[in-house]
């Protein structure tokens, strides 16, 4: 289980030109809180800029967060960052492979990084194999996977360890049809019982995947929480039938009362 309470981040960005002295704060984050459970796909959406990226970063401990606090598993991310990272696993949006590297030497890299004997690790990136249906990948050098390879084998790189907790950052991004489906079911094994009831975050802006896929939806908005609940429940709060539309008056509320 992942717990967020009223998380916030702000980053200065130097001013240009000639005033170069003036530094403009930029609120990133402000004050963000869910709870994703164990056994469910939760999902953060919002436009680009909403501060689901950054959140998931935190989360994750790839930055430090200004305020607020983050549990995974009961452990306090915030003062112990590397015991709560042993309890997750992390697709970043940048996907980082090692070009030069295979499919399997990359997961068995990370593997050996977590700590698991080289014998572990390369059985561990069978078992991946199959669940992720990328065997014919793994002695492929990855320089040169399309965009569902490099995904499938990040995802397998993330779970060697078999974290109770998943972060994903725009896990479909630049996915087809097939391979976006095939990620789909794959998330929803890993949350399933026979899975081991995995928790999993997500962050998305495409709106009809979070209502295929998720459990739970925190819609995000200029980096606050505007509203958490699952795609019926945002629905009926908004008096739509249609989430698209739902998910347009919870996001951009500020915008639609400057219009009216």
């Amino acid at each position: 289980m992942i717990r967020v309470d009223a998380v916030h981040k702000r980053f200065t960005v130097p001013a240009r030109g000639w005033r170069r002295e003036r530094a403009a704060p930029v609120v990133a984050v402000e004050r963000v809180s869910f709870v994703a459970g164990d056994g469910r796909i939760t999902g953060l959406l919002g436009p680009n800029g909403a501060g689901k990226t950054t959140t998931l970063r935190m989360v994750a401990g790839l930055i430090e967060a200004d305020g607020g606090s983050i549990e995974v598993d009961g452990i306090d991310a915030r003062r112990e960052p590397q015991r709560a990272l042993r309890r997750m696993g992390v697709l970043s949006d940048a996907r980082g492979l090692y070009p030069r590297l295979s499919a399997r030497e990359n997961i068995v890299y990370y593997a050996r990084l977590h700590g698991m004997d080289r014998d572990a690790a390369h059985a561990r990136a069978e078992t991946l194999a199959v669940t992720l249906d990328m065997r014919a990948l793994l002695e492929r050098r990855t320089d040169g996977f399309s965009q569902g390879e490099r995904v499938k084998t990040a995802l397998a790189r993330a779970l060697v360890h078999d974290p109770a907790n998943i972060i994903l950052d725009e896990p479909t991004n630049g996915l087809d049809v097939l391979a976006t489906r095939a990620l789909r079911e794959s998330l929803r094994q890993l949350c399933s019982a026979a899975g081991g009831g995995k928790c999993i975050v997500l962050s998305s802006h495409i709106m009809q995947e979070v209502e295929r896929l998720c459990d739970e939806v925190v819609v995000m908005a200029h980096g606050r929480t505007v509203a958490v609940g699952s795609v019926q429940a945002l629905c009926a709060r908004t008096g739509e039938t249609d989430f698209e539309e739902a998910f347009v008056k919870l996001a951009f509320a500020k915008e639609l009362g400057a219009a009216a």
